[in-house]
């Protein structure tokens, strides 16, 4: 779906993670003793693909590759919201996950099988 057939909010989104970095951190519950870690998503592109689908074109910790990651993702007002629930990266595993993006940062909690954690950071243009 082209941007500028989207409804502005999602428009500003798109246009907003387009050739961006999520850096930031995370920590593990559990583990606080070990400080903050550090964490980063280079995104290429954001496309809306259907109702409440979006994909992600985006390389990941320290894969070298970018995977094409489709996620629900819905908006409350002005603020895009990714859910997933036992959601399978290819090479990494399977993931829970809820992150919110407002203005230029982000922030959530995510689940790997028994460990879990929050993340937060900036998005920076690239």
């Amino acid at each position: 779906m082209a941007t500028v057939d989207l409804p502005e909010v999602e428009r500003q989104f798109a246009e907003r993670m387009q050739n961006a970095a999520l850096v930031g951190s995370f920590t593990v519950s559990g583990r606080e003793d070990r400080g903050l870690r550090d964490d980063r998503y280079d995104i290429s592109s954001v496309e809306k693909v259907g109702d409440d689908r979006w994909r992600f074109n985006a390389k990941i910790g320290e894969l070298g590759v970018t995977l094409p990651i489709v996620v629900t993702m819905t908006f409350a007002g002005d603020t895009p919201i990714i859910t997933i629930t036992d959601f399978t990266i290819p090479t990494l595993g399977t993931f829970t996950s809820r992150v919110f993006f407002y203005g230029d940062r982000y922030a959530g909690t995510w689940q790997h099988g028994t460990v879990g954690g929050h993340l937060f950071g900036s998005i920076e243009k690239k």
